[in-house]
């Protein structure tokens, strides 16, 4: 296994991310305003489903650059023989080191993005600086800890799934998929670990959400979610499913099918140039 190049995974999964992030913005505002403690339509409805995009606008690029570079290396670092049983636990332990990273940019652009998305009235960068005023730099981290405990396991779940399909699909036609054909195993894995994580994404959006100094602004995600299911039961646990759902589906086909794609290109440059 070749060690990827670092220009390669930057590039593939900046494209990738930005074009998610902008491409399903509208779903990603719905799915925050039924998780909003204060309704779906005190939180806006549909209205302004645009609220909040130059926050995902300036911060998509980075994040998503900063997860396929680590999630690279380290497969790369952990790879032995291509046929051994422990590779989904490689994609795991990838997936997961990635994540850890790409919070440190995710989170803050999550809290400035939920919070106009919910008061669409207020401008981006007015949101911005009265964070920082207010709580200073641990505000745009608050969730820190939850989104981390949310994108783990959906990795968990959405990573070894895809490359096994895509391996399963290789195996089965005799050559590697083809770019169109990751995106589909992208789209069916990141529905599912989207379902499987709603209750941890509903955990994260109250927490990122609640008033500073209350107890769910701690970000304690035991305490968050018992709050949920004390005052709206199991469907308060799973708001927002169906978007959320729709919105990672499409997402890993755009996601996943623009990595490969983008970073299949930029290794036929390489070769090329070479």
């Amino acid at each position: 296994m070749d060690r990827p190049g670092f220009a390669a995974s930057l590039l593939a999964g900046g494209v990738a991310g930005a074009s998610v992030d902008l491409i399903l913005f509208p779903l990603d505002t719905i799915k925050t305003r039924l998780q909003s403690p204060q309704g779906f339509k005190k939180a806006g409805g549909f209205r302004g489903i645009y609220a909040g995009v130059p926050s995902a606008a300036i911060g998509s690029f980075p994040n998503a650059a900063a997860f396929f570079i680590t999630y690279e290396n380290v497969k790369w670092v952990l790879h032995t023989d291509s046929s051994s049983y422990l590779k989904p636990m490689k994609h795991m332990l990838a997936a997961s080191f990635g994540e850890v990273v790409a919070c440190l940019i995710r989170v803050p652009v999550e809290v400035v993005k939920q919070r106009a998305q919910v008061s669409a009235s207020s401008r981006t960068f007015q949101i911005f600086t009265n964070i920082l005023y207010q709580e200073g730099i641990p505000g745009l981290y608050r969730g820190y800890a939850s989104t981390v405990l949310r994108e783990i396991p959906f990795s968990l779940v959405q990573f070894p799934l895809w490359e096994s399909l895509k391996a399963l699909w290789s195996w089965r036609q005799g050559h590697m998929v083809d770019s169109w054909q990751s995106a589909v195993c992208g789209a069916f894995a990141g529905g599912f670990a989207a379902v499987v994580t709603t209750p941890l994404d509903v955990a994260k959006t109250r927490i990122m959400l609640a008033k500073a100094g209350s107890s769910t602004a701690s970000g304690n995600v035991l305490s968050a979610l018992h709050g949920v299911w004390r005052t709206q039961g199991l469907s308060g646990l799973f708001a927002g499913v169906l978007p959320r759902m729709a919105a990672i589906s499409l997402g890993g086909f755009i996601f996943l099918g623009a990595y490969d794609q983008t970073h299949s290109m930029l290794a036929d440059l390489g070769r090329v140039h070479s």
